[in-house]
């Protein structure tokens, strides 16, 4: 297949403000949407990054030094072959590793949903049902950022404000169930809130650790890294709620995590449903 009309021109951009993964997120985002599409290539250690594209030279000049980066033009030069060949290799293969991250993130939350849900009922705790459906929304997440891998940035914008709006439907299916148990009653067991918020805990640092490099990506990436995060937060507290069950006695401590954990849920939505190009 042949790319050399869509990427006829290779540009080469000093971006002396560009110090990390996150300025490099700042450009993909800027550059992602336009049309003709572009691939990008960065040498972050020596603040450059070149960029293959066709006949749009002044639109990406144009958004570069839009982003405050302190981006200048260097050079524009017609793309060789084996310099484009060689780009279009790096995009799949970045684009495959997204896709192998996001399998992992997906079975690690939905394994997590099904056990977490079946232990909070039997224990009774309200943080860890209210954690479970967090899980569920993020399993559902990273089903969606799957699907948005090697897609442009309006998929994967579409597909960040899909996970969004999921996880504030699930926000207050969690708070109503924290309003059920506050009226009718509850009595979570703690030793079983501790140990299951130990393993969600342990799991969730490893999806953190697993896309911290990819977490710039692209506005799907992004939202699996505020989802992930959000959970390394719950978990701490469910482990919390369940000394705290412990110590006093009281069924309050799993109420108010369940509270938190849903208040923490719908402001990951919001964030996610404010993500732009």
């Amino acid at each position: 297949m042949c790319h050399m009309t869509e990427y006829s021109y290779v540009s080469e951009y000093k971006v002396p403000k560009m110090d990390c993964p996150s300025e490099e997120g700042m450009i993909r985002m800027a550059l992602d949407g336009i049309e003709p599409g572009v691939i990008l290539e960065f040498d972050t250690p020596n603040r450059k990054v070149r960029i293959f594209h066709g006949d749009n030279a002044t639109t990406i000049e144009s958004r570069m030094q839009s982003l405050g980066l302190g981006a200048t033009l260097e050079k524009t030069v017609p793309v060789a072959d084996k310099a484009l060949a060689s780009a279009l290799d790096a995009d799949a293969k970045a684009s495959l590793q997204e896709a192998g991250i996001l399998k992992w993130l997906l079975a690690i939350n939905a394994t997590l949903f099904v056990t977490e849900l079946f232990v909070g009922w039997w224990a009774e705790s309200t943080g860890l049902i209210a954690d479970s459906l967090d899980m569920f929304a993020d399993a559902a997440v990273y089903g969606v950022s799957l699907y948005a891998v090697g897609y442009s940035a309006n998929k994967k914008l579409r597909a960040a404000h899909f996970s969004g709006w999921l996880q504030l439907i699930l926000a207050v299916g969690v708070l109503a169930e924290v309003l059920r148990r506050f009226i009718y009653g509850s009595e979570p067991l703690s030793s079983i809130m501790i140990m299951m918020g130990l393993i969600a805990l342990a799991a969730n640092v490893t999806c953190l650790l697993l896309i911290a490099k990819k977490r710039h990506a692209g506005a799907h990436m992004k939202a699996s890294w505020i989802f992930s995060a959000n959970d390394v937060i719950a978990n701490s507290g469910v482990i919390l709620a369940g000394l705290l069950v412990s110590w006093t006695g009281s069924h309050y401590p799993d109420l108010i995590i369940g509270l938190v954990i849903g208040l923490i849920v719908m402001n990951g939505a919001r964030r996610i449903l404010q993500l732009r190009h």
